[in-house]
């Protein structure tokens, strides 16, 4: 990529692109998401819980990081809460760039272990995950039902 690719916390300002960007790549997520019409990207979370990737000043991907549970028991582990790279920017580091700022930032929050969930009909997103260093947990077998079709929860994590 030739172009200057920065991550930075995510602002109020970029609700907008940040709401175009996930309901304008349908296809790998769960089709309730995107049939729903909504009007901000952030709802009750905080810009800041999403970092966002920009080549030059134009937005083309977000990592959002939350905490699984409200549970104190379980505050050292940051979940992935989102993670989506324009189609035009996927394979040119974009995705590795976000999860590495990810990690930093659930490093720099206190985290001892990051993890996330995927569907197991998402082989892109799978390999991006573990070549960032992401192991598989667990899967949860048929937990969604997706056009007909039985689809399995696998549950990646990596140890800080």
């Amino acid at each position: 990529m030739d172009r200057r690719l920065t991550v930075r916390p995510g602002t109020a300002d970029d609700d907008a692109a940040l709401l175009a960007l996930d309901t304008g790549e349908p296809g790998t997520g769960l089709p309730s998401v995107f049939a729903g019409r909504r009007s901000t990207f952030f709802g009750s979370s905080l810009p800041a819980d999403t970092l966002v990737a920009l080549v030059d000043r134009t937005l083309v991907g977000y990592v959002s990081l939350t905490h699984p549970t409200p549970l104190p028991e379980n505050a050292h582990v940051t979940a992935v809460d989102g993670f989506t790279v324009a189609r035009t920017w996927r394979r040119e580091g974009v995705g590795r760039a976000l999860l590495a700022a990810a990690v930093d930032e659930a490093r720099r929050r206190g985290s001892r272990k990051v993890s996330l969930r995927v569907l197991s009909t998402n082989e892109r997103a799978r390999r991006v995950y573990a070549a960032a260093g992401f192991v598989v947990e667990g899967v949860l077998r048929d937990e969604f039902v997706i056009d007909g079709h039985p689809v399995d929860d696998v549950l990646m994590a990596m140890a800080l």
